[in-house]
């Protein structure tokens, strides 16, 4: 078979790739293997940086003493709307990669992160009112957009027997971004340096990755917007089922991330550099491990991968809650790590059984074949852009509930206590909607049908 061939032609500014199919082995192995591999590097360190920038307010918080004015249910709230802000802009962040094109957005994106940065190097000093830092949060927040796109585009590159080795390293990649600029803080602060300074080595490596996405990235033209796809997934139940589970797991990663070092600091008394020493830990081990989380997936199917992890994650937030009311530091620390790591595994879990719960609705329609396989692309492909939304809310509503708990009874054992029913609430739903066997009363062709779609979900 002849490979098509792959030109790129200056157009609208950018490198255009006009025609591109990496199903083809032949094409794939002369032409787009290598062409992927770099548009999945340079959008790597791009969505890299921009988690960085999205939690940049986990780390700027550490620095803001009482010569600041600011009480921990302030903080609380700042690192809130940065979270907000990241989730919301996740939407549109998906679709822009087919309305302008994979590189020149990744350069938009990339540079749109000079913004909160610059604004927030600005206006770093005390005296400076609670209003204008949390604006400069919320601007913060557009580096939480940079993973829908970098998804979005990187899926385009990659064949599906490689989809999932491809995303789940751009998406460990950019999720790297949550310790390396705790462990940048960490370097500051021990240095004896301020915010500004953390700050200023950002600038410049914000413009390096916009700069190397316009040099070695491309667009491809036959990427297209969905959106019948994306009003079929928005109606489908499933979508917002795995939007609730992903709440659970990436919500918890991402808010835990942004809170860590603030209610170690409030809660146990902990200096800037002490929180700072251990911060970083959670969401470096919980990043790393999310390829591990789809590995496991893979083997043994997501859902029950995702079921027991729920339970994991409700031990873990048990001790927790024990470690907070005895006020240990050690046990405390130790559980919440644990905490970090589950949370990265349930995020490659639940990821991976998107894909296959599509797939199994298309077994479940009578379509076999490639007709069955691109209906599971095409709702999968949309349906993810959302459920990676929602879930991001999820770290709104933790940071929130730090804030109301600190707030009611001076500690984080209130939210705990919440955290901990709404696991207990995401093992049911798992375990009801994908795991459970029909019941014996319902009539044999029901039940011969469910127990099909049932166990094809068993193993998503």
């Amino acid at each position: 078979m002849t490979a098509p061939s792959s030109s790129i032609t200056t157009r609208k500014g950018g490198r255009w790739i006009e025609q591109w199919d990496p199903e083809d082995e032949t094409f794939w192995k002369e032409t787009g293997e290598k062409v992927a591999h770099r548009n999945l590097f340079f959008s790597v360190l791009s969505e890299h940086i921009g988690f960085s920038i999205w939690t940049l307010w986990s780390v700027m918080v550490l620095f803001m003493g009482p010569e600041y004015g600011l009480t921990p249910a302030d903080k609380f709230f700042i690192i809130s709307m940065a979270t907000l802000v990241g989730a919301i802009v996740r939407v549109p962040y998906t679709f822009a990669v087919a309305r302008f094109g994979g590189r020149n957005w990744t350069i938009i994106a990339a540079s749109m992160l000079l913004v909160p940065t610059i604004a927030a190097f600005v206006v770093m000093e005390p005296g400076t009112s609670f209003g204008t830092f949390l604006v400069c949060a919320m601007l913060a927040g557009v580096g939480g957009g940079n993973f829908a796109s970098s998804m979005t585009n990187i899926n385009s590159f990659f064949p599906l027997r490689k989809k999932g080795w491809a995303l789940g390293l751009n998406a460990g990649g950019g999720n790297i971004g949550v310790p390396v600029v705790q462990l940048i803080g960490l370097a500051v602060i021990g240095a004896g340096g301020g915010p500004r300074l953390l700050l200023g080595i950002y600038i410049p490596l914000i413009v390096i990755a916009a700069v190397l996405g316009a040099l070695y990235m491309d667009n491809i033209t036959s990427v297209k917007n969905d959106t019948g796809a994306a009003r079929e997934a928005v109606k489908d139940p499933h979508t917002w089922i795995m939007s609730f589970l992903y709440i659970g797991t990436f919500g918890s990663f991402i808010g835990y991330s942004f809170a860590f070092g603030l209610v170690l600091q409030t809660q146990f008394g902990r200096t800037p550099l002490e929180s700072a020493y251990v911060t970083f830990i959670g969401p470096l081990l919980g990043s790393l491990i999310r390829p591990v989380g789809g590995w496991l997936a893979d083997k043994y199917g997501g859902a029950r991968i995702t079921l027991w992890n729920f339970v994991g994650m409700g031990a873990a937030t048990a001790v927790i809650v024990v470690a907070s009311m005895e006020k240990s530091l050690a046990l405390f620390t130790t559980a919440f790590i644990v905490l970090f790591v589950l949370s990265g595994l349930g995020n490659g879990s639940t990821y991976k059984m998107i894909p296959g719960i599509f797939q199994a609705k298309a077994a479940a329609k009578g379509l076999t074949g490639e007709e069955a396989a691109s209906y599971g692309r095409r709702l999968s492909g949309a349906s993810m852009g959302l459920i990676g939304a929602v879930g991001a809310v999820g770290g709104l509503g933790i940071n929130l509930a730090f804030r109301q708990s600190f707030l009611s009874v001076g500690s984080g054992t209130g939210a705990f206590l919440a955290f901990l029913a709404f696991y207990a609430a995401c093992f049911a739903v798992t375990w009801a909607v994908y795991l459970r066997r029909p019941a014996a009363s319902e009539s044999a062709a029901t039940t011969e049908s469910e127990a099909k779609t049932q166990l094809s979900y068993a193993e998503v």
